[in-house]
């Protein structure tokens, strides 16, 4: 159980790796113009805009590594459950904001890892 949740924590970091390209880098080019459903004219008046996102997401899949890798393992599990619920978080406000979808790209890999890493801790006897 534990690797499965290690898994698919590297799996939601590894979302939101490709959510930072794409909001970063990806933006006002025809893949960020494709993924997001935009005109070019919008993708340019708000690239500075979905460049902070890109960031912000950047800190989401910094913060699930560094809980990763942590030498301390509880200290490093508390580190990935927070930042998963922040995933998760995220992910209710962009479904209900933005596009239904995200609740299902970004929340539901980020709830299956939660449950994975939490039953570690909790197990079921």
């Amino acid at each position: 159980m534990i690797i499965a949740g290690n898994i698919m924590v590297g799996l939601v970091a590894l979302i939101h790796i490709y959510i930072v390209y794409l909001e970063m880098f990806a933006w006002s080019k025809p893949k960020g113009l494709r993924v997001f459903g935009m005109t070019q004219e919008v993708a340019d008046a708000s690239k500075t805009l979905a460049a902070n996102q890109g960031l912000y997401n950047g800190f989401l899949a910094a913060g699930l590594i560094w809980g990763l890798v942590h030498p301390n393992v509880n200290f490093g599990h508390q580190v990935v459950i927070f930042f998963l619920c922040t995933v998760i978080v995220a992910a209710i406000y962009g479904a209900l904001t933005v596009k239904k979808s995200i609740l299902f790209m970004q929340g539901l890999p980020a709830f299956i890892a939660l449950i994975l890493v939490v039953s570690t801790y909790f197990p079921v006897t």
